[in-house]
């Protein structure tokens, strides 16, 4: 995979001059094709008098996609072309392209696939006098934590805090939580004012609604200054109808594409569209994407969406490659020095601090044992834990395997690169209706509406069992936006009202008598999973024993690592249980939790002592004092 030469492509503004160029394979002026860039103030673009300027591009035939549109215009030193007009004044211009095909007549409102901004609805944009942001001193200081130390949450900036400007005050708060990485939603440009994200339409910037470029490279600056690691959501494989290389040659009607069409999967084909890995300028425009946010946005990582719609297998050219090319790019940057790019640098003989992350939900544990990937997302834990909240108390011995995640790999090592590999465990994301629905649900709403159903609050309890597994198991915890205060939003399983209704975090549930004992909760939790590596990093084993246990609705495990011991006694069920058990060393016992008249002094090693969990809670005891 090659970069695409950035610098020439998009709008990119020096001293009020205003450079545009694009790709568009097959479009050439000898066949006659005309395309231009229509350009306007945003002060100006509502107004009826003060019509867009318009300016035609020139034609080349440049390596290696061939046909290259570009055109320079100087805007600071050109009159407006209307009295009153904002042209030629320093802010943000907004601008999309024509072409006029002697086929077809004039295709207006194609945007620009490599815009860095956007203005609402179907338009690119660029600001005149772009500063370029500033970041803090102790940037070039900030290290990516090590993958087994992460601690995930999950957000939607249109329902976290509302755009950038407002989520970076929660940021301390998140910190605070134990949070140190938070994975973001898709933050690229998309065609509706209310979207999650998966359908985009342009890959280089931040999409208007959210905020300008520079206030997301402040959000970034501002968690890795709180230990906060950030990792954004990309979507490679499909892209909205919207998207220039669909809209364009669609409407062009040719029967051919020279960067969409199906590969793998052909997921979102209802209302999306395929990008097709066998094209070379396709391969290259999402790696060059990855490239860009990490270079610009300083970004800790990805977390690829669907990837079965460019999976063609660990050797082929979709997603095992990008992935591939890009680990090794993000190599070859530290070994040159590129500033800020140490970020990914954990010390001689250590592996790339760099999260490649898939949603491969059809093959996880493949995925990491044949790419350069070295996280997934997996639904296993998630299903068997919505099995058990709803009845099957049988699930329990499969819930117990997946919260040690059986199966997956530790690390792989291929051509020479040591790369340490896990996967996420979560019971709460943005794709299901809150876990809390499980135990039951209500509508408030008084048409019946069922987008309007929550998950009942009064029974938050039901929710500990579940969060003291989680956030003790292996992997990588991954908590969903209040998902720590019990939010209890439903969310159908399919249909326009998943993506079209913004269900925004309601902080006032923080301080209310559900959300405040599961805060307290999830604090601790925390505190004891940052403060333990064994608990990060050790052994997880799990005591699977249908009489003694899994009938009586409890669930056994134990993290440790050499003279390091752990384990986690849960009760899923509605009586308090007293069990068996006998553990594998002598000594003091502090309970985590809660400590004092808890703890279990002199326990001698191999012999039985009988535990006692309380009703939809559990007990941690660690072998030794803190």
């Amino acid at each position: 995979m090659n970069l695409m030469p950035l610098a020439s492509l998009g709008a990119v503004e020096t001293n009020g001059v205003v450079t545009f160029g694009l790709w568009l394979p097959w479009v050439s002026a000898a066949d006659g094709n005309i395309v231009t860039v229509k350009i306007i103030h945003e002060r100006d673009q509502f107004l009826q008098a003060m019509p867009a300027r318009e300016f035609q591009l020139a034609h080349s035939v440049r390596p290696p996609y061939g046909d290259f549109w570009s055109a320079t215009v100087p805007i600071a030193s050109t009159a407006p072309a209307v009295p009153g007009s904002a042209w030629g004044s320093q802010g943000r211009y907004v601008y999309r392209y024509a072409i006029t095909n002697p086929s077809v007549g004039t295709l207006d409102w194609i945007i620009d696939p490599f815009a860095r901004e956007f203005g609402v609805g179907k338009q690119s944009a660029f600001t005149l006098g772009y500063q370029a942001y500033v970041w803090s001193s102790g940037e070039a200081q900030w290290r990516t934590p090590a993958l087994a130390d992460l601690i995930l949450y999950e957000v939607n900036i249109a329902e976290f805090g509302n755009d950038l400007d407002r989520a970076r005050g929660f940021v301390a708060y998140l910190a605070d939580l134990g949070i140190n990485a938070i994975e973001i939603m898709p933050l690229s440009n998309v065609g509706n004012s209310v979207d999650w994200g998966y359908l985009p339409i342009g890959y280089f910037g931040v999409d208007e609604r959210f905020g300008k470029r520079s206030d997301f490279q402040e959000l970034v600056d501002i968690c890795h200054q709180h230990g906060i690691a950030v990792i954004v959501d990309v979507v490679y494989g499909h892209t909205g109808i919207d998207f220039p290389y669909y809209d364009a040659y669609t409407r062009l009607r040719y029967r051919e594409n020279p960067f969409m069409g199906p590969f793998a999967k052909d997921y979102f084909s209802n209302f999306g569209k395929s990008t097709d890995f066998n094209r070379e300028i396709t391969r290259d425009y999402f790696y060059t994407a990855s490239h860009h946010w990490l270079d610009v946005y300083h970004v800790d990582g990805f977390r690829y969406d669907c990837v079965p719609n460019y999976w063609d297998g660990p050797m082929g050219v979709g997603y095992a490659d990008l992935v591939y090319q890009t680990h090794q790019l993000t190599k070859a940057k530290i070994a040159a020095g590129n500033a800020y790019w140490s970020r990914f640098d954990a010390g001689p003989g250590r592996p790339l601090a760099l999260v490649q992350m898939a949603e491969q939900l059809e093959g996880p544990e493949e995925v990491l044992r044949t790419t350069y990937s070295n996280s997934t997302w997996q639904n296993g834990t998630f299903d068997a834990a919505r099995a058990v909240a709803r009845g099957d108390r049988g699930r329990l011995f499969d819930l117990g395997l997946k919260f040690g995640l059986f199966g997956y790999p530790d690390q792989e090592t291929v051509n020479g690169d040591n790369i340490p590999k896990t996967a996420l465990q979560y019971i709460d994301n943005h794709d299901h209706e809150r876990f809390l629905c499980n135990f039951g649900t209500y509508n408030p709403d008084e048409a019946g509406n069922p987008l309007f159903a929550e998950g009942d609050r009064t029974r938050w309890y039901l929710l500990q069992p579940y969060l003291i597994c989680l956030l003790m198991s292996k992997g990588i915890p991954m908590l969903w936006q209040g998902e720590e205060f019990a939010e209890n939003y439903f969310l159908p399983d399919f249909g326009m009202g998943r993506v079209s209704l913004l269900r925004p975090m309601r902080w006032d549930f923080f301080y209310d008598d559900s959300g405040r004992p599961i805060v307290s909760l999830v604090r601790r939790l925390l505190h004891v999973r940052r403060q333990r590596e064994h608990i990060r990093e050790g052994t997880y084993f799990f005591f699977n024993d249908w009489d003694r246990y899994q009938q009586f609705g409890m669930l056994l495990f134990a993290r440790y690592d050499g003279a390091r011991y752990t384990l986690v006694a849960v009760n899923f069920g509605d009586t308090d249980q007293s069990v068996p058990f006998w553990f594998p060393m002598a000594g003091d016992y502090v309970e985590e939790l809660h400590g004092g008249a808890l703890d279990l002094k002199n326990i001698p090693a191999l012999q039985q002592v009988w535990l006692s969990v309380p009703s939809h809670y559990g007990r941690i005891w660690t072998l030794g004092r803190p």
